[in-house]
């Protein structure tokens, strides 16, 4: 890793993305001195977050613009920089990284990838609108809990909808899996049946929102009604940036990385979503920990500055 960079006014570290696993990393990093810019892109997946129960320290729950507000201050707080604007290009010398950012070059030493993910969301009228007030859902394993006992709906094209599907029956006995895509792509039949998960294979033509349930046409011309309605769609990795700089990838386009958050390309780092495991907050919150002390002590290192 490269040494000290003669500008003591420029950034040593760069985050990209000012979700939770940015918003921690940069607070770790800047509480070890370091010069630390994040580049918030805007909209990370937990400004959709309407209340979480699952956040430690919050036990009547939190928003996600609340616990994004709450990270921001503490990051500011100790001297980090957030910066409104993504990242156009990264780009790796000898020296460090090279990223565009809002029309200019910024050099670092170091980079924190914590890009996320974008979710596939249902072609639905008002799915925005309908996740805000958690009538469709994106993360059984965040907020299945609020589906106790409850008519529940999950739209699905492959495995994975079986798989989340199978995973909600912990909470209902009442849980519908609306296949829309090929019927090859269900697994193995019997499946549904054995695990008490009603089967529906037909498009959704519309969604209708009524008070506090979501009542979808699917089949038949008859409209069905659900209290909840869980997509499982899947997502896309923000990966391109890694993977422009070389970065080891898994099957699903996720980055790998080893146990201190080290992506194959060395000075960058990744957490969070992008990377692979499980999507929730305490989880990026961990990695970006781990990331980030990984980061100071190898900077350190570099430096001459570690014990021997």
């Amino acid at each position: 890793m490269p040494g000290s960079p003669p500008d003591t006014d420029a950034p040593e570290i760069l985050v990209i993305g000012a979700g939770p696993a940015g918003l921690t990393a940069a607070t770790y990093l800047a509480r070890f001195r370091r010069r630390v810019l994040v580049a918030d892109g805007g909209s990370p997946r937990a400004c959709w977050i309407p209340v979480s129960h699952n956040m430690p320290g919050f036990p009547q729950g939190i928003t996600g613009d609340a616990i994004l507000r709450r990270m921001t201050e503490q990051a500011q707080e100790y001297g980090a920089v957030i910066e409104p604007g993504a990242v156009g290009a990264l780009s790796r010398d000898d020296e460090g990284f090279t990223a565009r950012l809002n029309g200019r070059e910024v050099r670092t030493r170091a980079v924190l990838l914590a890009t996320g993910v974008v979710d596939h969301h249902p072609d639905l009228p008002g799915v925005e609108r309908a996740i805000e007030r958690a009538l469709v859902r994106i993360c059984p394993i965040c907020d299945g809990y609020e589906a106790t006992d409850k008519a529940v709906a999950v739209i699905g094209r492959d495995a994975k909808g079986v798989r989340e599907a199978a995973f909600l029956r912990t909470y209902s006995d009442r849980v519908t899996l609306i296949h829309v895509g090929a019927s090859d792509a269900l697994g193995p039949d019997g499946e549904l049946e054995r695990l008490g998960i009603e089967l529906i294979r037909a498009p959704i033509d519309n969604v209708r929102l009524d008070g506090d349930r979501v009542t979808a046409l699917s089949w038949g011309g008859a409209f069905r009604a659900f209290d909840i309605v869980y997509s499982a769609l899947g997502t896309s990795p923000n990966a391109g940036l890694a993977q422009a700089v070389g970065a080891a990838t898994g099957d699903d386009g996720r980055l790998v990385v080893d146990g201190r958050q080290r992506t194959s390309v060395p000075g960058l780092y990744a957490a969070g979503d992008v990377v692979r495991g499980l999507n929730q907050i305490a989880v990026a919150a961990a990695e970006a920990a781990i990331g980030a002390t990984a980061i100071h002590n190898d900077l350190r290192e570099a430096d001459g500055l570690m014990a021997r």
